[in-house]
């Protein structure tokens, strides 16, 4: 939602007859500023556009334009790490707009009323392969169809989703909710071709006649550390756990798992381990909390679920049914160091979350790839490999490894790919300087704290994969939707047009906004003082030639 207010120009002889009053020194002037939830979102979603239409009570309005930037909002709403709360400027004042649960919200919504997206622009004769059909290649499918290209996904699982079907537990994010939303991208025409894994890239793109590739096929390979031990039998990465368990195929633990590993993967093993019967879960991590990856909150629900962590520990050996535990010490520079003492702990199994990395056997047909340091793919500004017309983006590029930094990176992808089938260059967003805390106007500092979301006591959650967490109700929605400040953007409050001493403000309708009457404003300041969300400037007066 982006008004463009115009203003009134004042007539040259007003500043260049002579008087006996004040010279008006400067003027105002109507701003867009960019809101920090919006700047702080990985999937570029224009946040404070869909809240404001949230407010209003136009749940589905609000639905397609969050839609026009990110195609999974129920997902989203669910397993986003929200740094747009972090960035909210209401941090200040009490807490954050709970802006993850408002987009659960509306995907909860789109689903149970069954809307659907906007209609796609008109075919354009292109072809575009996606390879893989995680957060990245579902968001890259979506945009394409939407900008009227063809799109065929190709994918190696017998389901579309990728890691949210197959990496995130049910508890977390239910599979009925992945199965709406990608739904909903093959209702645009999104062909998937499932159970087919991809070995030559030129060779698929010759055979479907595609004009474009993009790969998205994350990293879903764990990484491993050679760790001595006489039955590897019992030890599994969590990926694979993970996997198993969403396949419907869990394997047995035994009453005693020790999960390896500190990240946010390592809560989700233990809390699954747990789920499937170990009634003695522990989480081995080499340095302390405050150095832990893992989200706080994953942490919390872990530990009230009656998982233990043991920190400053590492695993030396694996000689089942124990392991040889080495207690670390950190350094000035936080890092884990051996103490060289020992001690020895029972386990019936070891699951490994020590992180991921791409499988990139499919990267070695193609010319002129190159891979980071890290083992990611390099991608230039177009996200385009060193493959002419061969696109990538996701977790297998570099960047943050999150469902909504995949969402962002398919959406961008999209983007640069039409561009590059039509031959042109992508348009140019406009640049907003942002909208600090500092520069509110706030008249009263109220605590307005957010909405709750529900959450199932560890007693009910702890022995199955019923979701943890509930959603919001209308109510519930409406009045977060209103804790938002609306920084750097006019929500037409009328605190302006009700301040103005010389009634130099006029209203120019709903949604349009006011404009200045620069023959009657006499730069007073009144209108950008009581202004809350900072959207007036003062200007010095423009000379007179």
């Amino acid at each position: 939602m982006t008004f463009l207010p115009s203003d009134l120009t004042p007539p040259i002889d007003l500043l260049a007859e002579p008087g006996t009053g004040a010279v008006r020194e400067r003027r105002p002037r109507y701003v867009d500023l960019l809101p920090p939830c919006n700047h702080a979102c990985p999937a570029g979603e224009d946040i404070q556009g869909w809240l404001a239409l949230v407010r209003a009570g136009r749940d589905r309005d609000a639905w397609l334009a969050l839609l026009a930037d990110n195609p999974l909002p129920a997902i989203h709403g669910r397993v986003c790490y929200h740094p747009c709360e972090a960035s909210c400027n209401r941090t200040h004042t009490d807490s954050a707009v709970s802006i993850h649960a408002l987009e659960r919200f509306l995907g909860d919504r789109a689903a149970q009323e069954g809307w659907q997206s906007a209609p796609c622009a008109a075919p354009s004769g292109k072809r575009v392969l996606v390879v893989g059909s995680g957060p990245a290649g579902l968001s890259a499918a979506y945009h394409l169809a939407r900008l009227g290209h063809a799109v065929e996904v190709h994918e190696a699982a017998p389901l579309p989703g990728g890691m949210l079907r197959f990496g995130i537990p049910a508890y977390r994010l239910p599979r009925e909710v992945v199965a709406v939303e990608i739904a909903r991208i093959a209702a645009l025409g999104v062909t998937f071709v499932l159970n087919h894994q991809v070995r030559d890239i030129r060779t698929e793109q010759a055979a479907g006649r595609f004009d474009a590739v993009f790969l998205a096929i994350g990293a879903g390979v764990a990484k491993r550390i050679e760790i001595p031990a006489r039955d590897a039998g019992r030890v599994l990465d969590a990926l694979s756990l993970l996997h198993q368990v969403a396949a419907g195929e869990p394997p047995r633990l035994g009453r005693r798992v020790v999960i390896y590993g500190g990240g946010d993967t390592a809560m989700d093993a233990a809390r699954t381990a747990r789920r499937l019967g170990a009634e003695d879960t522990l989480i081995i991590y080499r340095r302390d909390r405050a150095h832990m990856p893992a989200h706080a909150f994953e942490l919390n629900e872990a530990l009230e679920e009656g998982i233990k962590v043991k920190w400053l520990s590492t695993i030396r050996r694996i000689d089942a049914p124990r392991l040889s535990i080495e207690q670390m010490q950190l350094d000035a520079n936080g890092r884990a160091q051996p103490t060289g003492h020992l001690e020895q702990l029972p386990a019936d199994a070891v699951v490994l979350a020590l992180g991921q990395g791409t499988d990139d056997s499919l990267l070695h047909c193609l010319t002129g790839v190159t891979l980071a340091a890290d083992g990611s793919v390099a991608v230039d500004a177009a996200m385009m490999t060193g493959a002419t017309g061969v696109f990538a983006g996701g977790d297998m590029t570099a960047g943050g490894h999150t469902v909504t930094d995949a969402v962002g990176h398919g959406k961008r992808a999209a983007r640069q790919i039409d561009a590059y089938l039509r031959g042109s260059s992508p348009p140019a967003s406009p640049k907003h300087a942002l909208a600090e805390f500092s520069g509110l106007h706030l008249p009263i500092y109220s605590d307005a704290k957010p909405s709750e979301q529900s959450l199932r006591s560890a007693a009910e959650r702890a022995d199955n994969f019923s979701e943890v967490v509930a959603g919001l109700k209308e109510q519930q929605a409406r009045y977060e939707a209103q804790r938002c400040y609306s920084c750097g953007n006019c929500f037409e409050c009328d605190q302006c047009y009700a301040a103005c001493p010389e009634q130099a403000i006029e209203k120019l309708g709903p949604g349009l906004r006011y404009r200045f009457n620069y023959n009657c404003c006499t730069g007073c300041a009144v209108c950008f003082e009581t202004c809350p969300c900072h959207a007036i400037e003062m200007d010095p007066e423009p000379a007179v030639s």
